[in-house]
């Protein structure tokens, strides 16, 4: 959503920086429409350029982060996602009802985390395994499980093979969703620091109830 707002505010700001001064190369001082209009796209995407290089060092300062960490999570965001997109070429080829829902919930839980490290990329550094190992691990057996499930033949090895890589794939899904108790973490830990503060403020403004049969000064 942040992207799409920045983008708006860079042609907001471009274009008519660039038509400007390209109706002033034709009118005021009287250039050929050709070189005039070359020169109103290298000044729209220059100025584009340089918006964008100002709006990502605002983003980074807020986050707290270097170019290069910034550069390498977007790098590993590209990857996972088109890890995503071959784990969904799997769909039609398992063959169980278990599978495929156990394909669906990987799938899921994959596209959860990389939306939260998307929006906070600072989140990455609470789900690395999930880049480095546990999406690659889940990629890789279900390849192997698509792959074995529709040999014709099924002897006693190949099913032993099949029943272990169904219980790994169990597993990973564990880990997948592990992770994502861990991307999400620091926002449950705020969230119920929030609910108690509310809570604390609450009970201190509430009036303390009276007994019955209490009079309001004791005195009289």
């Amino acid at each position: 959503m942040k992207e799409i707002q920045q983008f708006f505010i860079r042609n907001f700001i471009a274009v008519p920086v660039s038509f400007g001064s390209w109706l002033y190369l034709l009118f005021g001082i009287g250039m050929n429409i050709f070189p005039a209009t070359g020169l109103f796209i290298v000044l729209y995407l220059g100025s584009s350029f340089s918006i964008k290089q100002i709006q990502l060092s605002s983003n980074l300062k807020q986050l707290g982060m270097t170019r290069s960490e910034y550069k390498h999570i977007k790098n590993q965001l590209t990857s996972a996602r088109f890890k995503v997109k071959q784990l969904n070429s799997f769909y039609g080829k398992v063959r169980s009802v278990q599978a495929f829902r156990q394909l669906h919930e990987i799938n899921t839980i994959s596209r959860k985390i990389l939306g939260i490290v998307k929006t906070n990329p600072k989140k990455f550094y609470y789900v690395e395994k999930f880049f480095y190992a546990h999406l690659d691990s889940a990629v890789e057996l279900t390849s192997k499980y698509s792959m074995l499930v529709n040999q014709p033949l099924k002897d006693k090895d190949l099913k032993i093979t099949l029943q272990n890589t169904r219980e790994t794939l169990v597993d990973v899904n564990k880990q997948l969703e592990q992770d994502l108790r861990n991307v999400l973490s620091s926002d449950l830990e705020k969230l119920q620091m929030e609910i108690d503060f509310v809570g604390v403020t609450m009970n201190r403004d509430k009036p303390v109830l009276e007994m019955k049969g209490d009079k309001y000064n004791d005195r009289k």
